[in-house]
């Protein structure tokens, strides 16, 4: 369901790199769908720097 999406980000951002190309796909009730083609545009270094 479109619930994983976000939680399949979260588990693969360490692998992913700036300029990754990902495609999203999420089904919901009934025939209900969507997906998205897009390019990874985060590098990650603000997530790893700490607070001074």
């Amino acid at each position: 369901s479109a619930g994983t999406i976000p939680l399949c980000l979260w588990e693969w951002e360490p692998q992913l790199r700036k300029g990754d190309n990902i495609i999203l796909t999420a089904f919901g009730a009934g025939f209900s769908w969507g997906s998205v083609y897009l390019k990874w545009g985060y590098d990650g270094t603000k997530a790893t720097e700490k607070e001074q």
